[in-house]
């Protein structure tokens, strides 16, 4: 992959998240409920994993066109939106994680019910980044609309509600691949196609992004559950064998790791394919396809 577009990409997202997270940002605005809550917001932020998809957001702009700082503000909205899922998704109600991206998580740090308020502040304010971007007023309402979808009540959300559905019973293939194509690839597919609509993408350019998206969160999925049972909780940042105690089944569980890993392999080259429609410009996403295939954490 190419590390310096890679490298650019991160600086941006970091960059930006500091500063649309700092207490210079809210100027005015100042409380002792705000400062508490930006300190909870940003320690959640910081550090974030490997940032795929914000980092999606800017290659498909750029890939159909468009000037990724143009679309910087939606894939910072994206980070925010899937931060806020990370954090409800440790909590005690939920799967009752102490440990995130190599750091305790928020609500062992600042207690459940700031954890939830944080996971919240996240979730609204990543709209408020969106709706404020400078740039055609079209264009932020169908990329609010389309991260709407993607993190709510018929994407993410219910996603997670399946995800809890499936513990301490053997789920289907069926099921734990709709789970997964909700809580993890809706948000996935959603970055991408947001990023060919802040370039004014085309229609064929979108279902490629799509394509190309929902088979890459499948594979990510995949290979999550692989390393849940193969992956050491130093290298991973979290806990591991988290799946199994909670009884959840799993692709895994159901197929074994081989054959899991021949599935992940598989739609790691459908994803791939397809890309053909954007030529030799799409080499950055093909790698980054086979990263996440081939990953330790």
């Amino acid at each position: 992959m190419p590390d310096a577009r890679m490298a650019d990409y991160l600086a941006m997202i970091n960059d930006g998240l500091d500063a649309a997270l700092s207490p210079a940002a809210f100027s005015g605005e100042d409380s002792a409920g705000l400062s508490e809550m930006l300190k909870a917001m940003r320690y959640s932020v910081a550090d974030g994993g490997k940032r795929i998809r914000p980092v999606l957001t800017l290659e498909f702009c750029r890939l159909c066109g468009g000037d990724p700082r143009d679309a910087l503000p939606f894939a910072l909205a994206v980070e925010m939106v899937h931060t806020y899922s990370l954090i409800h998704d440790d909590l005690p109600c939920m799967d009752d994680d102490a440990l995130r991206r190599g750091k305790p998580s928020s609500h062992i740090v600042f207690g459940e019910a700031n954890a939830l308020l944080a996971g919240d502040a996240l979730l609204t304010f990543a709209f408020e980044t969106a709706l404020s971007a400078p740039v055609d007023p079209a264009i932020k309402a169908e990329a609010a609309l389309l991260l709407a979808k993607a993190a709510g009540c018929a994407g993410m959300i219910a996603g997670q509600v399946m995800d809890l559905q499936n513990e301490g019973r053997r789920a289907s293939l069926v099921d734990v691949r709709e789970t997964d194509r909700r809580k993890t690839g809706a948000m996935i597919r959603a970055a991408a196609e947001i990023g060919c609509v802040a370039a004014g993408g085309s229609a064929a350019q979108r279902k490629a992004a799509v394509d190309y998206a929902q088979a890459l969160g499948l594979a990510f999925q995949i290979v999550d559950d692989i390393l849940d049972v193969t992956g050491d909780a130093a290298t991973l940042g979290k806990p591991i064998g988290s799946d199994n105690d909670n009884q959840k089944s799993t692709y895994v569980s159901l197929l074994g790791l081989a054959q899991s890993q021949a599935l992940a392999d598989d739609l790691t080259r459908q994803a791939e394919d397809a890309l053909s429609i954007f030529g030799s410009e799409c080499a950055f996403l093909k790698a980054l396809a086979a990263r996440l295939a081939a990953r330790t954490n």
